[in-house]
């Protein structure tokens, strides 16, 4: 017959190893309520992600998805917690790619790396140039008569300076506004203006003194 003593021992022994069983239960209890709460705090992450590249993709006119080098996290059998922190690791990927494609989205599209003085500066004059070609083509078509002394004039003083200024003036406003721009970009209207209308009747006073020096 056991003992009392033995009895005792086998009643302790039970006892431990039953509260070592609650200690185990508790702590699988405890894994899964973080693990819960980890994927629900991901879940929360990634609508916010989502809105955020939607917005993004809007803006920038293309439609929104998974960024580039990013792939979804495939259903593996293997434990939560390693595929948590798998899904984790591609939030932060994300994270890295949106805040990149934030900046693209931050600066123009029309000379991107310029500063907005000499972005101006360079639509300005170009498109003065654009007006002094046309000039030419009026001096050449009025020294073969198709277009009048008066309208050559017109054109050179008020016509070409004034079209060479709004082409600027739009070109800047489409295409030089960041896609995430609340407010419209500076156009530097009198610098433009001043560019537009100084260059066309200044080529034209060259072209007339260069023809003179030629003859």
């Amino acid at each position: 017959m056991p003992t009392f003593e033995e009895y005792a021992a086998a009643v302790r022994q039970l006892s431990a190893q039953v509260r070592a069983g609650e200690r185990g239960v508790a702590a699988e209890i405890e894994r899964r309520r973080r693990l819960h709460a980890g994927v629900e705090q991901l879940a929360q992450r990634l609508a916010v992600q989502g809105q955020r590249l939607d917005q993004l993709g809007q803006a920038i006119a293309t439609p929104p998805g998974v960024p580039a080098g990013a792939a979804p996290v495939e259903p593996a059998d293997a434990d939560p917690a390693a595929v948590l922190d798998e899904a984790r690791a591609l939030a932060d990927e994300v994270d890295r790619r949106t805040g990149y494609v934030e900046a693209l989205a931050q600066r123009p599209g029309l000379l991107p790396t310029w500063s907005p003085a000499a972005r101006a500066v360079a639509v300005y004059v170009a498109c003065a140039a654009a007006g002094v070609l046309l000039m030419l083509v009026l001096v050449v078509a009025s020294g073969v008569g198709l277009v009048s002394g008066f309208t050559l004039g017109a054109w050179i003083c008020a016509g070409l300076p004034v079209l060479s200024f709004v082409a600027g003036w739009f070109i800047l406003g489409r295409w030089g506004r960041p896609a995430l721009a609340t407010v419209e970009p500076p156009r530097f209207v009198p610098l433009g203006f001043v560019i537009c209308v100084a260059l066309v009747p200044i080529a034209y006073c060259a072209s007339l003194l260069l023809v003179r020096a030629l003859r």
